[in-house]
C-alpha cells in the first residue's frame, strides 16, 4: 500500500440513462464542417460524437432534478416554484431580492439597461462576449483591468482572475467615479482560461469600490467552481465548505447575475439578484417587458423546480471536486504529447494554445478558428473558438487581436467518462502532430453582433 503514491478516484454519480451517439467517418466529418462554414457553432449535433463546444445548459440532471421537473407549478402567476428558487437564491447566495429570466444574458440586458447611461466605463477583470455587448449597447465602454499574468498562458499565477487594483484606480482617477456605474466581476474568467480570483483580491477591489463609491457587480455563473479554487489554493479556506465561502464572495457584491445552464446543473435559465431595493423595483418593471412577469420571467414552472434543486447540488464537493478532476486529468494527459495549453489548469474547460499549436498562421487568418475545425475533423470533437473571432472589430473596423489566441474544450457536468477525454486527447495529439500541413481560413460571412456565433469560413 505504501508504493501507491496517488489513488484513482470515480465520478460520484452512476449512470441511469443513456442517450446513443452516432459514428461519422472522416469523409463524413470533412463534408459536415465545410457545410457549416468552418464553424463548429453550425454543424449540426447529430454529426458530432463527443460535444465539447459549451457547458452552458449541456448538463445532465439529477434523478432529483428530474422529479422536480414532474412537479412544476405551471401557474402564471406566483408560482410555487418560484417561491422554492427564490429561498434557495436567499439562502446560499444571500441575495433577498431576486428575478428569474430565461437565461443569463436576459439578466445582463436588464442589469446593462438599469445601471449604464451612454458614456458610461464598466472596468471588468476580461470582457466575455455577451456581457461586453450588453454594456455597449447600453452605452458603455468596456475596460479590461485583469491582471497581466491572465494574458500570459504559461503564467501558472493561481488566481489569474484577479482585478489589478492599480488599473482600476488609474481608470477612476482618469473618467471619473460618477462615469463608472459598477465594476463588473466575473469568476471564473471564461475568456482568461477558466482562471478564478482569490478572496483577497475581491475584498481589495470592494474596499477600493466603497472608498470611490461605486457598486461591485458579479458574474456569478460559475461561482462554486471559484469556491473551489478558494478552498484549495488559498491560505485559511480548507476547512471552509464550498456553500461557506459562496456565501462570503457573494456578501461583497451589491448584486449578481447568472446564467443556471452552467453551475445550477439545468438546462435552460438565469437569474438576477440584488441587495438593492431600486434596483430590484426597476428589474420587476423591466423583465415584464422583455421575459414575462417577475415571478417566471421567460420560464416554465418545471425549469424553476430543477433550479432550485440544483442550487442544493451545485455546492456539493465531490461533485464540483469529480468536475474539475476530469479537466485537470484532460490537462495532465495532454501535457504527456506536449501540447500547449493555458496553465494553471482552470474551471470548466481546457484551453489550447492555437497561437502556439499553428504558430505558422497569422491571427488575420484565425488559428483558433482553423485549429477547432481540424479536431471535428479528425475524430468529431466539438470545441470552438476563442481568439480573434471572438474577440470582434475595433471601433475602426479592423480586428481585434487578442494575446490569448485559443481553443477551448469545454466539458459538461455529469456527462462524459474518461474513455471520452482518452478519445479526445488522442486526437488533439494527432492534429498536432500534423500540425505544419494546415493552413487556415478566410472570413466570407460576419453578422453584427458576437459573429463567432453564425460567422462562416472557407479553407485558405
Amino acid at each position: 500500500m505504501n508504493k501507491l503514491q496517488k489513488r484513482s478516484w470515480a465520478e460520484p454519480f452512476k449512470i441511469k440513462v443513456v442517450e446513443s451517439i452516432k459514428m461519422t467517418t472522416r469523409e463524413e466529418r470533412e463534408r459536415a464542417i465545410k457545410d457549416a462554414g468552418y464553424n463548429t457553432f453550425l454543424l449540426k449535433s447529430e454529426d458530432v460524437y463527443i460535444d465539447l463546444l459549451t457547458d452552458s445548459g449541456t448538463n445532465a440532471m439529477s434523478d432529483r432534478q428530474w422529479s422536480g421537473m414532474m412537479m412544476g407549478d405551471e401557474s402564471y402567476a406566483g408560482s410555487k416554484n418560484f417561491y422554492d428558487l427564490e429561498k434557495n437564491v436567499r439562502e446560499y447566495y444571500g441575495m433577498p431580492h431576486f428575478v428569474p429570466t430565461h437565461q443569463g444574458r436576459a439578466a445582463e440586458h436588464l442589469i446593462s439597461r438599469i445601471l449604464i447611461k451612454p458614456g458610461d466605463f464598466v472596468p471588468g477583470n476580461m470582457y466575455f462576449t455577451t456581457t461586453r455587448l450588453h454594456q455597449e449597447l447600453a452605452g458603455a465602454t468596456f475596460v479590461d483591468v485583469i491582471i497581466d499574468e491572465a494574458h500570459d498562458p504559461e503564467n501558472e499565477h493561481p488566481f489569474k482572475g484577479n482585478i489589478d487594483t492599480q488599473k482600476l484606480e488609474d481608470l477612476i482617477k482618469k473618467v471619473g467615479a460618477d462615469k463608472i456605474p459598477y465594476v463588473s466581476m466575473a469568476g471564473p474568467v471564461n475568456m482568461a482560461g477558466g482562471q478564478p480570483f482569490s478572496m483577497e483580491n475581491l475584498r481589495e477591489v470592494k474596499a477600493l469600490c466603497d472608498k470611490c463609491g461605486i457598486s461591485l457587480w458579479f458574474d456569478a455563473t460559475r461561482a462554486c467552481e471559484n469556491a473551489f479554487f478558494i478552498k484549495e489554493r488559498e491560505k485559511g479556506y480548507q476547512d471552509k465548505n464550498i456553500a461557506e465561502i459562496l456565501k462570503e464572495i457573494c456578501s461583497y457584491f451589491e448584486g449578481l447575475w447568472i446564467s443556471a445552464k452552467k453551475d445550477l446543473l439545468v438546462n435552460i435559465g438565469g437569474f438576477l439578484a440584488t441587495r438593492n431595493d431600486e434596483v430590484y423595483e426597476k428589474a420587476c418593471n423591466m423583465v415584464v417587458v422583455y421575459e414575462g412577469l417577475h415571478t417566471y420571467g421567460g420560464l416554465a414552472g418545471r425549469d424553476m423546480g430543477a433550479m432550485a434543486r440544483g442550487i442544493e447540488e451545485m455546492v456539493n464537493y465531490d461533485g464540483i471536486r469529480a468536475r474539475i478532476g476530469q479537466i485537470e486529468y484532460c490537462g495532465q494527459e495532454l501535457e504527456k504529447y506536449g501540447i500547449p495549453f493555458v496553465k494553471p489548469i482552470g474551471g470548466h474547460a481546457i484551453f489550447l494554445d492555437a497561437k502556439k499549436i499553428l504558430e505558422h498562421i497569422p491571427q488575420e487568418q484565425f488559428p483558433a478558428q482553423t485549429l477547432a475545425a481540424e479536431i471535428y475533423v479528425d475524430s468529431g470533437v466539438r470545441s470552438m473558438e476563442r481568439g480573434v473571432v471572438s474577440a470582434g472589430r475595433d471601433a475602426e473596423g479592423g480586428n481585434k487581436h487578442p494575446e490569448l489566441e485559443l481553443v477551448r474544450l469545454t466539458f459538461p457536468r455529469r456527462v462524459y467518462t474518461q474513455a471520452h477525454i482518452d478519445v479526445t486527447v488522442e486526437s488533439i495529439a494527432s492534429v498536432f502532430e500534423n500540425r505544419k500541413n494546415i493552413k487556415g481560413l478566410k472570413m466570407v460571412y460576419e453578422p453584427e453582433y458576437l459573429r463567432f456565433f453564425q460567422a462562416r469560413f472557407e479553407k485558405l
